[in-house]
């Protein structure tokens, strides 16, 4: 039925941008010779999905094979916003869709699952993550305090950001669920010394901070488990915890669940921070024109997101009293850029790493796959298609006269001067 339509198809197409040109499946060429950006396609059904503005359909062709991309990834997405019929956020929000996504989300989510989405993502392979990251491997928002600082300075100061932010002291008993690959954990441990435990569900993950928590000679307070959130003993309260690029596996079905089992966690008066990513409109789950499903399929298999607004609502039915939240969306944003950047120019790297672990084929879809993933999310951030938000909460203690501030019921002082005044770490 397409190819009836071929003689048809440049007429029907889309006016393209300057910065576009493609390459049609029998070799006729549209747009500038000169743009910076080339499509070529070896498949009809390609050029009736650009057509249609199915992005994430398109970038599917591109992982699978079908669909050969020149161009600088930034070009591209400029490109990319060019192309999409309309504004992704506001697609694919009626009350038959919201439905299906609750029912998905309740069933999505069992222990086994979560595990096995998890380590979809997280043990492509370590070598591959370290090429692009920096050198702690934080693999969540950076904080770039100073316009001049570099993705591993800004990382570190992201991780100091939350600590601070967490009040933490020595000797307190400290969570950081979905620990990655240790980052947070042991700057926590070395320079605020806390007692630290971490969790994940990531096999790489686990075995990389059990390293390093014997390189370091941490073993006596510091530990790291295997264990999904919902298993962890209650009968030891954690005085701090963290949550940091986590809840977004956890599923909008799960969310008072999991700020519950948060809050029996938590020492009365005990504070957490809640560190992810949100939706930028108050009823999408994900981002339409087929970009939700390409990063269900090819990245995050499982992973929702809620609006700010929605999380906040989990959390209070929860019990857990938001002190404070800040939005830190253009920081993903550069991030995401230097992540992006720094795999563009190893892609030769990634190639043979990826390749050690699941043969050429597989290698070259999977870079692929997380080119466009960086890069898209990058431009998603900065379009404000989706945001970034550090939640602060405490565990109300019901002491409303032992503390400083009258009414404060958790050592969080109601105003933000502690954040940012310069104080001296615990360097242990």
């Amino acid at each position: 039925m397409i190819r009836h339509l071929v003689p048809d198809i440049p007429s029907q197409m889309p006016r393209l941008p300057a910065d576009v040109a493609l390459q049609l499946p029998q070799g006729q060429r549209l747009g500038s010779a000169n743009a910076p950006v080339k499509l070529a396609f070896s498949h009809w059904s390609s050029i009736a999905r650009l057509k249609a503005g199915q992005i994430g359909a398109l970038a599917e062709d591109y992982v699978e094979g079908k669909l050969q991309l020149e161009g600088a990834m930034r070009d591209v997405m400029r490109a990319v916003t060019k192309l999409l019929p309309g504004n992704p956020v506001q697609s694919d929000t009626g009350w038959w869709s919201s439905l299906l996504h609750h029912a998905k989300s309740l069933t999505a989510h069992t222990h086994a699952r979560d595990a096995a989405q998890i380590q979809f993502h997280y043990d492509v392979s370590d070598a591959f993550y370290a090429l692009w990251l920096d050198p702690r491997r934080v693999y969540s928002c950076a904080y770039y305090r100073d316009a001049s600082m570099s993705l591993a300075q800004a990382q570190e100061a992201k991780l100091d950001h939350i600590c601070r932010k967490l009040m933490l002291k020595p000797g307190e008993r400290f969570l950081d669920i979905g620990a990655g690959w240790g980052g947070l954990l042991m700057w926590a441990a070395e320079h605020y010394g806390v007692d630290a435990t971490g969790i994940t569900l990531s096999k790489n993950q686990h075995a990389h901070v059990q390293r390093l928590i014997e390189e370091k000679g941490l073993g006596g307070r510091v530990r790291m488990e295997l264990r999904d959130y919902r298993d962890l003993p209650e009968n030891q309260p954690f005085d701090k915890i963290s949550s940091v690029g986590m809840f977004e596996h956890v599923g909008q079905a799960k969310m008072t669940g999991y700020f519950q089992k948060i809050m029996r966690l938590l020492a009365p008066g005990g504070l957490v921070m809640n560190h992810g990513i949100t939706a930028g409109g108050l009823e999408n789950r994900q981002l339409g024109a087929g970009m939700g499903d390409f990063i269900e399929k090819y990245i995050f298999p499982g992973g929702e997101l809620m609006h700010i607004s929605a999380v906040l609502e989990h959390m209070s039915r929860a019990g857990l009293e938001m002190v404070d939240t800040e939005n830190l969306r253009p920081h993903y944003a550069r991030t995401l850029w230097n992540w992006s950047d720094g795999l563009e120019a190893r892609l030769d790297e990634a190639r043979q790493v990826l390749a050690q672990d699941g043969g050429t084929e597989r290698a070259e879809k999977t870079l692929r796959a997380y080119r466009l993933y960086l890069a898209g999310s990058a431009m998603s951030f900065e379009q404000g298609w989706i945001s970034l938000h550090q939640m602060l909460a405490a565990k109300p203690s019901g002491e409303v006269h032992n503390t400083t501030l009258a009414g404060a019921q958790s050592g969080y002082p109601f105003n933000r001067t502690y954040m940012y005044t310069p104080v001296q770490a615990h360097s242990v």
